[in-house]
């Protein structure tokens, strides 16, 4: 099990790596993101959950939630391929799914996975539009 001080130390870390909270930790989450973060909670009870809205990086309003990064860490993924780990986050979240939600990006790991790597993965910015006003295939 993670101690309180690391895990303080990798929500810090990962606040500061996807920019969801501003330096004092002060950002208001709207309610498409509070209710991810309360149903994973509780589906999941994680040791690390880190949730970032995304959003802005891509061609929404502002304001919207739609797009959005969940870091996981949790003992439920123990023994379970990532395949049934983003199975469990999104029959969590099926609701926000089916609505308001486009895109969820999941780094689901086990507490002992995430002490031998504690890093967080990154999306790639938005290319805009889509392929028709991209021209590609």
């Amino acid at each position: 099990m993670l101690s309180g001080r690391r895990i303080q130390r990798l929500v810090s870390m990962a606040s500061s790596v996807c920019g969801s909270r501003g330096s004092a930790g002060s950002r208001t989450a709207g309610p498409v993101e509070a209710a991810i973060r309360a149903k994973l909670e509780q589906a999941l009870s994680p040791e690390v959950l880190e949730l970032c809205n995304e959003s802005g990086g891509h061609a929404v309003p502002p304001g919207s939630e739609t797009h959005f990064r969940v870091a996981v860490v949790s003992s439920r993924f123990e023994g379970l391929s990532p395949l049934q780990r983003h199975r469990l986050v999104h029959a969590a979240l099926s609701e926000e799914l089916a609505g308001p939600v486009h895109a969820l990006a999941i780094q689901a790991r086990t507490p002992t996975q995430w002490r031998e790597n504690p890093q967080l993965d990154t999306s790639p910015p938005c290319l805009g539009g889509n392929k028709k006003t991209r021209g590609t295939p």
